[in-house]
This record gives structure tokens, sequence and C-alpha cells, in this order.
């Protein structure tokens, strides 16, 4: 799951127009933010994957931090807390820690079983549905589509740069996804990480965007 997380986030301001787009893809996305730091660190694991068989090139050996359903639910406390702590928006707090939720809900339905339940359990989840690569694109790109037009019809460029940098941000984004599916695979596991740091750019990205626009 790629798009799928973006796609929550573009969703998330139909619901409430007030937070950033670049806020609501910072909770969206935090799972897979923190992720590439976690591997450098150590603190966190993935392997090639050596079966054949295997649906994605990559086997998540360990990552109890950014992925296992009780850290989960602890980083969406935290989003929830800091931003009512700032903003006194309940609305907001709790959109905020549904979407970091959503992320290992998402997640689950596509993953093989691989996401722990809490952090040292042996016990792994997950709905396997990568074995059905071309199913999984049509839902992931019905279900982004669907976002992005909930967000066209939330906020209205108020000039070109509101334009342009929103439909770049979501052609970019399509074809990064399809980049992963149909790429060559991964040879060595240290650029994975490298390479996962840039998406704190889409982040920034979105927070660019989403400035140069206003709600309807």
């Amino acid at each position: 799951m790629f798009i799928g997380h973006f796609a929550a986030a573009f969703a998330a301001k139909k619901i409430d127009s007030k937070p950033s787009l670049g806020t609501y893809f910072l909770a969206a996305q935090w799972l897979d933010l923190i992720w590439p730091l976690l591997l450098l660190t150590g603190l966190e694991k993935v392997e090639l994957a050596t079966d054949p068989n295997s649906p994605i090139p990559l086997s998540f050996t360990h990552y109890p931090i950014s992925h296992s359903l009780l850290a989960v639910a602890g980083w969406a406390l935290l989003f929830a807390v800091v931003s009512y702590l700032f903003n006194k928006n309940l609305k907001v707090a709790v959109l905020l820690a549904a979407l970091v939720m959503s992320h290992w809900v998402l997640d689950w339905f596509v993953h093989i079983p691989d996401l722990p339940l809490t952090p040292g359990s042996d016990y792994k989840t997950g709905l396997g549905l990568w074995h059905q690569k071309w199913l999984v694109l049509a839902i992931e790109l019905i279900f982004f589509g669907m976002g992005v037009l909930l967000y066209t019809r939330a906020s209205r460029a108020i000039n070109k740069t509101g334009s342009i940098a929103f439909y770049s941000l979501v052609i970019f984004l399509v074809l990064v996804h399809l980049l992963n599916i149909f790429g060559p695979p991964p040879t060595d596991v240290q650029p994975i990480a490298i390479v996962g740091l840039s998406q704190w750019l889409l982040v920034a990205w979105a927070y660019w965007a989403d400035r140069n626009r206003r709600p309807i």
C-alpha cells in the first residue's frame, strides 16, 4: 500500500478543511516516515525476499516500533494529544489519530502476515492481498482517485501555483506507485531507507500546494 495512504489524507480535507494537506500527509504516512529512520539506526530490520513466489521483493522481518498495532495506537494517541494541545479542536485531533490508525488498517489488507500486534509478539497478521497484484493496483487507483476528487471539492486554487503544485503532486504519486510495482527490485537494503527518507519531501510538497489553495 502506497498511494492508498495518501488517498486517505486527500479525503480528510473534505471532512475538515482547516488543517493543511501537509498535516494530513504527515499523519497518514507517519509510520512510513519514521520507518527509514528506524532502519538506519538498526532498531528495525527489512531483508530482500529470498522466496521467488513472494508478492513483493522485501521481507519485513522486524518493525515493532513503526508497524505493530499497539505502537500505532500509541502514535495515533500522540498525534491526537499534540494536535489538541495546539489547536483545541477535538474533531481535528480525532481525525489525525484516525489517519495514523488508517495506515495500519490499510496495510493489513495488503500485507502478507508480517504485521505484529504488539512489540515483541510472535503473532503476525495480514490479509495478503499483495498476492493479487492487479486487484490491489485497481483498488488503490480507485481509492486514490476518490481521495483526490474529494480534495478538489474541498479546496480551490487561488493562483497558478495552487493548480500546478497540486496536480504535479498527484501525477508524481501515481508514477512513483507504478514504479514501485513494475520497476526493478532493489538489490540492497541500505538504499531503501535512504530513498524512504525522501517521503518527507512529499509532506513539504503537500504543505506548499495547500498553501496556494483555499477551502471551498
